[in-house]
């Protein structure tokens, strides 16, 4: 069949977070790839009580069309979250409502991205947001990242010899795929730098209120005074991702293309999912249901950890995540992680090859590793058959 296609679905993306999805699917094998939350501590039970409360009680308004924006009660308890949780001084007026924050990742490549535009990220990045970007034709620039995230002296040395970067793509707080999270003085140092350069930054924060260790951080909408930070939000990490709901908040101006997107693309987000987790937010205490996340998924990162300590060889390095949900393994310069993950297939054991994650797919002997989406027990078998594999690969 010869169907004549838009170059943008000529590109390659998406079926590597198909696959990985698919993986977590084989009841056989033992995955860490996928960036699932642990489907034990959705509020089931909660949920089902606000599911007919709002048909109970405004189910005409539930079963409706409604504004493309959301619904302002909903947009403000989000906002009150965000100054209260990420030191933000923001309103509900500020925040769109979309179907997850990877909606937010595909409309800004919509609002900001011409074909040939520089977007600069971090040195690994987030693989879903390079297939949500590669659509609208841009560049890369990949900043350099240390232990401590993004290097700012590489940073301000592309800012200043580029003319066409329309935007930064970074995650602050517990990095996927490393698990890095930035300094105080560093994400100070990001604000004045995109300030001085007048380059809008996205900041993706899925899970900056999954920090096991140490103290929180202000973030870098927090920070940003001339407006130049997009914040993306989301539920699906400290609630439950299945109603898909996220947000973005950004000046007023930013917001209104946001704004425009949404309208033009599937015109509102679910009404009745809205008002669903609203309720939640009213009646129960999302706070209280965070607190029970954290404690279970510091738990398995230590246990990871742990096992890792135990049964890897020497010459293999990785993160110690102070939160968030994955781990960042490094392998000798010399093995493939994707070629070795052909291996652990058939020993039922999976994770993230790391290749998918630089834009330039530069890096080969990186993989990482979810922690949160199974128990203990599958966590240590499966540590284990991973470190069989790279003791059987190594030189």
């Amino acid at each position: 069949m010869e169907v004549k296609y838009a170059k943008r679905m000529m590109t390659e993306g998406g079926s590597e977070i198909s696959d990985i999805l698919a993986l977590t699917a084989k009841p056989e094998i033992i995955s860490f790839a996928g960036g699932l939350p642990a489907p034990e501590l959705f509020p089931v039970q909660d949920m089902k009580k606000m599911a007919n409360a709002v048909l109970d009680e405004e189910g005409e308004v539930a079963l409706q069309y409604s504004s493309g924006q959301g619904f302002p009660k909903f947009r403000q308890q989000i906002a009150d979250r965000m100054n209260a949780k990420q030191k933000t001084n923001v309103t509900g007026d500020d925040i769109l409502i979309t179907s997850g924050s990877q909606q937010v990742l595909e409309f800004s490549g919509k609002v900001f991205i011409d074909e040939g535009d520089i977007i600069l990220c971090e040195s690994p990045t987030y693989l879903g947001a390079l297939n949500a970007f590669n659509g609208y034709g841009p560049k890369y620039i990949e900043i350099e990242t240390d232990e401590d995230g993004m290097n700012m002296e590489a940073l301000e040395k592309v800012l200043a010899s580029h003319d066409n970067i329309k935007m930064i793509y970074v995650i602050p707080d517990f990095q996927n795929p490393t698990g890095r999270t930035w300094p105080l003085e560093k994400r100070k140092k990001f604000v004045e730098l995109i300030t001085k350069y007048k380059v809008v930054a996205l900041e993706d924060n899925p899970y900056g209120e999954l920090r096991y260790d140490g103290e929180f951080l202000p973030s870098l909408k927090s920070l940003d005074t001339e407006g130049y930070v997009v914040y993306l939000g989301t539920f699906s990490k400290i609630l439950c991702p299945g109603y898909r709901l996220g947000w973005v908040c950004a000046a007023p101006e930013i917001l209104a293309k946001y704004i425009r997107c949404k309208e033009d693309g599937d015109l509102q987000t679910s009404t009745i999912s809205q008002l669903e987790v609203s309720k939640y937010i009213e009646r129960c205490d999302l706070d209280a249901h965070v607190l029970e996340i954290r404690a279970l998924y510091k738990k398995r990162r230590d246990l990871m950890i742990k096992t890792i300590e135990e049964e890897f060889p020497e010459g293999v390095k990785w993160t110690h995540p102070e939160g968030g949900l994955f781990m960042w393994v490094t392998l000798p310069e010399y093995m493939n992680a994707t070629e070795m993950m052909k291996k652990c297939i058939e020993n039922n054991v999976a994770y993230v090859p790391g290749e998918a994650f630089y834009p330039g797919r530069t890096k080969a002997n990186n993989f990482r590793l979810n922690y949160s989406n199974m128990d203990e027990d599958r966590i240590v078998e499966g540590v284990k058959r991973l470190a069989d594999v790279i003791k059987s690969e190594l030189r």
